[in-house]
């Protein structure tokens, strides 16, 4: 069957579009059209994020819950307006073309192919050695939800500004929380990627309980993965405003942090849900709580900085632990001490009634 069509004109391109009518929402009854609608409405705020960034594109051809496939290399179907990206690749041992989407043509180009998902690079095409950020993606392990990871969230955020840095969230779109802690100044993958690390690996040592480093999944449950291992070259992480291919279109939400401590207090994980027509009008409202990410420069500490901070905390835990354990003491003997003449006494009168 021929697929339906209709030619659009943007900024004096001509793009055409097919299957407008397709469901690709089944639960929701959202189409096609509503997913470039959104796409093309969330423009001027998405765009600065997608800018000069390699994209992977996470296609669903079909709708979410079918077949989908992650697209590095751009179609070489692609109009030559659409910009790429010359990447090499270790494990293809060749160069990759990656889209970039530097304009709302783009974007609704790559909408129209069912690129439902925005995978982006955590580095500029140009400088693909050199993120600009440092990220922690905070996975949930059921029964654990979104609020788990508020608390957890909140605690990188405090030690970051321990550190003398901000930090900025937004949600997966999925069941978890990311966090963002914009660099811009020069650095490498070399120094992100141990430093995540480390901050996930001590995160774990002081709340074992509740949180787990290790990639193994089998060890998830009830706690919450600090996932450091995006912070490489060779992987990207879900855009913000990125809508999802989950059960409803759902997408990746920049948030406040009173609405992160908001979701751990009332301790429900809706309160971070947001669909496709409340992410438009909170941009429309709010503008766009990422927008630093782009542009803040901060200096990523030495490991030794981050360390010092948990091995204070350790020290002061010992501290607070001796203290109290005198004061248990000092009451056990208060009480010992209290009772110990009449237990003194008691030997004698059964001596003497003996």
């Amino acid at each position: 069957m021929a697929k339906a069509s209709t030619t659009i004109e943007i900024g004096g391109r001509q793009l055409s579009l097919s299957n407008l009518e397709k469901v690709l929402y089944p639960a929701a009854g959202f189409t096609k059209a509503q997913l470039i609608d959104y796409y093309a409405r969330i423009a001027p705020v998405l765009l600065p994020h997608l800018h000069d960034r390699p994209l992977t594109m996470k296609r669903y051809p079909e709708g979410v819950g079918e077949f989908f496939f992650y697209e590095k290399n751009c179609p070489k179907h692609r109009p030559d307006w659409v910009q790429t990206a010359k990447v090499w690749s270790h494990g293809n041992n060749r160069w990759m073309y990656y889209c970039m989407v530097q304009d709302v043509q783009t974007l609704v180009w790559a909408a129209n192919l069912a690129d439902i998902e925005l995978h982006t690079s955590l580095s500029l095409g140009k400088k693909i050695e050199q993120p600009t950020m440092i990220v922690f993606d905070l996975d949930p392990g059921p029964p654990a939800n979104i609020v788990q990871c508020c608390e957890v969230g909140i605690w990188v955020r405090e030690i970051f500004g321990k550190l003398g840095l901000e930090a900025f969230a937004k949600t997966s779109g999925s069941k978890g929380l990311q966090v963002y802690v914009p660099l811009n100044t020069p650095t490498s993958y070399d120094e992100t990627k141990p430093f995540a690390h480390e901050l996930a690996r001590l995160l774990e040592s002081a709340s074992p309980d509740r949180i787990v480093s290790d990639m193994k999944k089998s060890l998830r449950a009830g706690k919450i993965f600090v996932d450091w291992s995006q912070n490489d070259q060779h992987k990207t992480t879900v855009c913000v405003y990125s809508l999802r291919a989950k059960e409803r279109p759902t997408a990746s939400t920049p948030v406040s942090w009173e609405e992160v401590e908001r979701c751990r207090k009332k301790g429900d994980p809706n309160l971070l849900v947001f669909e496709a027509p409340q992410v438009l009008e909170r941009a429309s409202k709010l503008g766009d709580l990422f927008e630093p990410v782009l542009t803040l420069k901060q200096k990523l500490p030495a490991i030794s900085k981050l360390q010092a901070i948990f091995h204070a905390q350790d020290e002061a835990g010992a501290e607070t632990a001796g203290k109290r354990g005198s004061e248990t003491t000092k009451k056990r003997r208060g009480k010992s001490s209290g009772s110990s003449p009449s237990a003194r006494r008691e030997p004698a009168r059964r001596r003497a009634s003996g």
